[in-house]
């Protein structure tokens, strides 16, 4: 029960982490000079990137917390 309960917390700091980094890469992006359809593909890849990462993170931490079960 303990190691969930450790788990549970990593990914949610995880998470937390991963929401505040892309808010601040999106809102760098929107910064350039740049018009929107030329943001537009660094916005998507980079969203792609930083939820992808997330979700093998918590694919992750699932695998370990249930491989002792």
């Amino acid at each position: 029960m303990k190691k969930e309960k450790i788990v549970l917390w990593i990914k949610r700091f995880v998470a937390l982490l991963a929401i505040g980094f892309w808010l601040s890469v999106v809102y760098e992006i929107s910064q350039m000079s740049a018009p929107f359809m030329e943001q537009a593909p660094y916005c998507m890849g980079s969203t792609m990137l930083i939820f992808g990462i997330l979700t093998a993170i918590h694919k992750g931490l699932d695998y370990w917390s249930l491989k002792e079960k």
